[in-house]
């Protein structure tokens, strides 16, 4: 559910029912961010390669890592509809609810363990202040064994993450806890 038109799963044709098929069998269900670009199918299907890649493609960051910076760019931005859905994943990885915690307000994140905690404090800075990065905050990230590849790969989730929080803050993408739950593994 949006602001804007959405074309139904049941009311799809073409490519764009090719796309919604193909999530239906792989995640069981499709989400609201990406029923929101049922309008333009072709955008809906490089949003997906790009998710695929950033989020699932062979990196040093753990899958963990990677919801977890999701969860905290996400946070920065009050994207509630984009935290609601990286911290159900992330509960598969985190069992502590006070890191979840932390995570999901951005907040405290300095008390996470090192290796996390550089982390997400990179991706909150550049979510929240990209003009005051510098070349030594990729000296803390080395610091706790990030190759330059995943200091790549960090940042392509965060400005993954930081499009997608437009994209649902923009166009009003909301969410339900039936909307959250009940995925298939990715």
């Amino acid at each position: 559910m949006s602001w804007i038109d959405e074309i139904s799963v049941d009311d799809a044709e073409g490519k764009l029912e090719a796309i919604y098929a193909e999530l239906l069998e792989k995640r069981g269900k499709v989400s609201n961010i990406l029923k929101v670009h049922s309008l333009n199918p072709e955008a809906m299907a490089n949003h997906l390669d790009l998710y695929m890649s950033v989020m699932f493609g062979a990196s040093g960051l753990s899958r963990a890592e990677r919801e977890a910076v999701a969860v905290v760019v996400s946070a920065t931005n009050d994207c509630a509809y984009c935290v609601n859905h990286h911290a159900e994943a992330l509960r598969r990885y985190v069992k502590d609810d006070e890191t979840l915690e932390l995570l999901m307000s951005a907040d405290g994140l300095e008390t996470l363990e090192p290796r996390l905690s550089n982390i997400v404090r990179h991706a909150e800075k550049l979510t929240s202040a990209p003009s005051a990065m510098t070349e030594s905050d990729l000296g803390e990230l080395r610091a706790v064994g990030l190759s330059d590849k995943d200091i790549l790969d960090l940042t392509l989730v965060v400005g993954y993450f930081n499009f997608v929080n437009c994209i649902a803050l923009g166009l009003g993408v909301s969410f339900s806890a039936e909307e959250l739950s009940g995925y298939k593994d990715e």
